[in-house]
């Protein structure tokens, strides 16, 4: 007789937070939270700065702005539940509410890898033909660029939804995490979850892995041209922005991936090392890219520069 999937599925799954580590959940919740304001701040502000001047409704600052957008999105979808935990001992998620909470954790993080890499081809325009920058990059470009992210997005994840909605769940409800994700629910059910891991495993590549891959070939074609400039300030101020970009998007993929990587095919690494990383890409690259990418683009520097010292003479 067929099993009815649905009578297995769990009311609630719970949430352990960071396993061996609860004695110091109250500690560690510190820096997350002061990282989660840092962002809310970094990114609303940059918002409202874009919003309000129309002189930096432009390529590199819009595309700043579908950035904090995603950033918003992606730490809000996992902060507050990691600090609900950590403060309250609040570990119960319901079902619903865990898939809609990896929805739009794994949605909000496709985006952003997107956007990542228009503002990398962005940035390769800026350098290498700068005299077309304006004729490539045009709002109906920019447009598109948004829209491609939302859909790309929509399109990885949703048969995601599908494919655990579809699984029997047993009783194994605890999960050893600080967030709702794909394959730390899927390992909770009691059937077989291949498909579950190859299709997360193969959109992972198709989408974050080239993302990465098209970011690593632009840089490279940028530091050549770099290092072509004939000024030695300009070839060290160039320098110094790339840097810095590529900090930021390291520290984004990087814990990523080892999350994603781990989960599938690696059993032996401690669960607290595993959550740590997979807590830091939800928080930092959004606490960062405010400053790293908004003060190293020169018309929001500037910006910014004068509206300090606008309120400086005010308060005189």
């Amino acid at each position: 007789m067929a099993l009815n999937h649905s009578s297995f599925e769990p009311i609630t799954f719970l949430l352990t937070g960071i396993p061996g580590m609860e004695e110091s959940h109250v500690w560690i919740s510190v820096p997350f939270c002061l990282m989660y304001v840092l962002a809310l701040a970094g990114n609303f502000s940059l918002l409202l700065l874009i919003a309000s001047d129309r002189t930096l409704h432009q390529p590199m600052c819009l595309f700043l702005a579908m950035l904090s957008v995603a950033d918003l999105m992606l730490s809000t979808a996992t902060v507050p539940e990691m600090l609900t935990i950590f403060w309250f001992g609040s570990r119960k998620v319901s079902f619903d509410g865990c898939i809609a909470q990896m929805f739009f954790t794994h949605f909000s993080f496709i985006a952003e890898s997107t956007i990542l890499l228009a503002m990398a081809f962005d940035r390769y325009i800026a350098i290498c033909d700068p005299l077309r920058y304006l004729a490539i990059l045009t709002p109906s470009v920019i447009g598109k660029v948004a829209v491609a992210a939302l859909v790309r997005g929509v399109c990885i994840m949703f048969p995601t939804v599908f494919l655990l909605k579809r699984l029997p769940f047993c009783g194994h409800s605890t999960m050893h995490h600080t967030y709702c994700e794909h394959m730390g629910i899927a390992r909770l059910a009691c059937a077989d979850i291949t498909v579950n891991i190859w299709y997360g495993f193969t959109t992972t590549l198709l989408s974050s892995g080239l993302d990465l891959l098209l970011i690593a070939l632009s840089y490279a074609v940028i530091l050549r041209a770099v290092f072509r400039l004939p000024s030695k300030e300009a070839r060290v101020k160039a320098f110094r922005t790339c840097g810095s970009h590529l900090c930021t998007i390291l520290m984004f993929y990087l814990p990523a991936f080892f999350s994603f990587l781990t989960h599938r095919f690696v059993h032996n690494v401690p669960s607290c090392v595993h959550i740590l990383l997979a807590n830091l890409y939800v928080v930092v690259p959004p606490m960062l890219n405010p400053i790293v990418y908004g003060m190293r683009t020169r018309q929001i520097r500037e910006r910014v520069l004068h509206l300090f010292s606008k309120v400086g003479r005010t308060c005189r």
